[in-house]
């Protein structure tokens, strides 16, 4: 009686046993199976990112490159009612070194070369739709052309005093256009290299130019610029160790394609753009930048 309630027993034990070694080991690989697909696909998908750079904000005839406050407004509008959140700069770099996350629908609002209609028409509709942008400014411009003729709205540019405003806002940050190499008047095409410069020289005169832009900046404003847009999206490939050494994290360009960031924050190096021209409606736009699959 003794010897078979414990042979019984025994084998109960077994039995037991084995079957939590069996749910274990499977609850160890589903587990895996869980985290590597989880992670595979987040670092294989990114977020979608579509990026609009703006310039001109006047009430005039649209153009290529100015829209009318009412596109403005109706862009805004779109964007917000169709659940997109707006992001600064800062938000990016941060996900990209694993601080903080993203909203499900995040777009990038860029304004480029620093119009003064930039604070008096677009700033009072970044407030009204709670929106953050990015005004990237030439240095030149701000130091000479802006107090020659200040405040026109037509065509004005934006001089210290008003980017200082735009940075308290507290909804703009300001990016580097270069201080003089928005220009493809001359032999070279923006800030891209020369045929036939090395390297050393184009590091050289590159250098010079965003460190007195981001000097004068720092100067009348106590703001250091995280962001460089390219002028006319030429890019060379040796400008980007310039632009890492001058404290630049993320950069613009005029290529017209999606964006998907991921936790590398080499992702934000060459973002591309879509020009916001005013020739189209703002329903025609929005479609084109925000299908995933185009470009």
């Amino acid at each position: 009686m003794y010897e078979s309630y414990g042979l019984k027993r025994l084998l109960l034990m077994l039995t037991l046993d084995i079957l939590i070694l069996i749910s274990g080991a499977a609850l160890l690989l589903l587990g895996k199976l869980l985290f590597f697909t989880s992670a595979g696909e987040d670092s294989e998908a990114g977020v979608f990112l579509p990026v609009i750079m703006y310039h001109s904000v006047f009430d005039t005839a649209p153009r290529e490159y100015t829209v009318t406050p009412e596109q403005l407004e109706s862009d805004l509008k779109w964007l917000r009612d169709s659940g997109y959140t707006s992001v600064t700069a800062q938000q990016l770099i941060n996900y990209t070194l694993g601080k903080d996350g993203l909203p499900e629908r995040p777009v990038l609002i860029t304004f480029d070369d620093g119009y003064y209609n930039n604070l008096s028409e677009a700033l009072p509709l970044l407030e009204k739709y709670d929106m953050h942008a990015i005004v990237s400014v030439v240095g030149r411009y701000t130091d000479s052309l802006a107090p020659a003729d200040p405040h026109v709205p037509a065509y004005s540019y934006l001089m210290w005093d008003d980017i200082k405003q735009l940075i308290a806002s507290g909804r703009v940050e300001i990016g580097s256009h270069t201080y003089d190499m928005h220009s493809i008047t001359g032999q070279r095409r923006g800030c891209a290299k020369l045929p036939g410069e090395s390297d050393e020289e184009y590091a050289d005169t590159l250098s010079a130019d965003i460190g007195l832009l981001r000097t004068e900046m720092h100067s009348n404003t106590g703001y250091v610029p995280l962001v460089f847009a390219y002028p006319f999206g030429s890019i060379s490939r040796e400008s980007v160790p310039v632009l890492r050494d001058s404290g630049i994290l993320l950069t613009l360009t005029c290529y017209e394609r999606p964006n998907l960031i991921t936790r590398d924050p080499g992702c934000l190096f060459g973002l591309f753009r879509y020009n916001r021209s005013g020739l189209y409606s703002t329903e025609e736009f929005m479609k084109r930048i925000t299908e995933k699959k185009n470009g």
